[in-house]
C-alpha cells in the first residue's frame, strides 16, 4: 500500500473473530464505489493461508486484498487494544468480554441484532433463502412479516451473526488455527496519498469494529461522495 493514492487499511482480529466476518461482509457491497473513488482497501488479520481462502469465499472478500500472520505483531506495533487478557488462558477473558465484561458495548450492540434498527440498512432481500442451524430453512419475506421492509428489522442482524458462527464454529481450526489472540482487538485507518491520517478508529470491545455501527461504513461518504478532495 504505497502512498500516492488513498488507501483503507484495517487491522482486524483473528479470521474466525465475528467482527472481522461482519466488517468484511458490509465491506464487499462497497468495493467498487472505494475502487472509483481511488481508495485501495487492504486488510489485516491473524490467521494463516488456509483461513484465509476460507474467509475471501465464505464472505466474498477477495484474497489478495487480505494478509494474514500468526501473530499481532502489527496490533502490537499500534499499540492495540489486546483485550480482556486473564489467567488460566485466553477463552476467559474472551468468554467476559462477551458478557460485556471489559467490553463496552457489547451488550448493547448484541441487542440490537435481535431488536432491529430502523436507522440501519436491511439485510436480506425478500427472495433470499436463510439457513442458520438450528433454525429451519426459511425465506427471508417472513423478516417483513415481523417488521416491513427497507432497514434493518427485528432478528435479522442475529440471523446473520448466528450464521457467521455457524461457518466459524464448523470450521474453527481453520479460522483460529490458535486461540492464544482470540481476545485481540483491530483498528480502522483511512491514509491520504502523502500518508496523512484522515481518519482512525480503534476497537475496543467485541463488535466494536466502528464507531457507528448502524452504518459501519460512515466514515467514508464524504470521501466516495466527492466531497473530500
Amino acid at each position: 500500500m504505497a502512498p500516492g493514492r488513498r488507501r483503507l487499511a484495517i487491522v482486524m482480529g483473528q479470521l474466525g473473530d465475528f467482527d472481522s466476518i461482519e466488517y468484511a461482509q458490509a465491506l464487499v457491497p462497497r468495493l467498487d464505489e472505494l475502487t472509483k473513488a481511488g481508495i485501495a482497501v487492504q486488510l489485516f488479520a491473524i490467521g494463516d493461508a488456509s483461513g484465509a481462502d476460507r474467509f475471501a469465499a465464505f464472505t466474498g472478500f477477495p484474497r489478495q486484498q487480505l494478509t494474514v500472520d500468526a501473530a499481532p505483531d502489527l496490533h502490537r506495533a499500534l499499540n492495540l487494544e489486546p483485550g480482556l487478557v486473564l489467567a488460566g488462558g485466553p477463552w476467559p477473558g474472551f468468554l467476559l468480554m462477551c458478557a460485556g465484561v471489559g467490553s463496552p458495548g457489547t451488550l448493547r450492540e448484541v441487542l440490537r441484532g435481535y431488536t432491529g434498527d430502523r436507522s440501519a440498512e436491511q439485510i436480506f432481500t425478500d427472495d433470499a433463502w436463510i439457513e442458520a442451524f438450528p433454525l429451519p430453512r426459511f425465506q427471508a419475506a417472513m423478516f417483513r412479516r415481523v417488521g416491513g421492509g427497507g432497514f434493518q428489522r427485528p432478528f435479522e442482524l442475529a440471523t446473520q451473526r448466528l450464521r457467521n458462527m455457524n461457518e466459524v464454529l464448523r470450521h474453527w481450526r481453520t479460522y483460529v488455527p490458535k486461540d492464544d489472540f482470540i481476545t485481540q482487538r483491530g483498528a480502522t485507518v483511512l491514509l491520504d496519498v502523502d500518508d496523512q491520517v484522515l481518519y482512525s478508529h480503534r476497537d475496543r470491545a467485541l463488535l466494536g469494529y466502528s464507531e457507528t455501527m448502524n452504518r459501519p461504513l460512515a466514515f467514508l461518504d464524504a470521501y466516495l461522495n466527492g466531497q473530500s478532495r
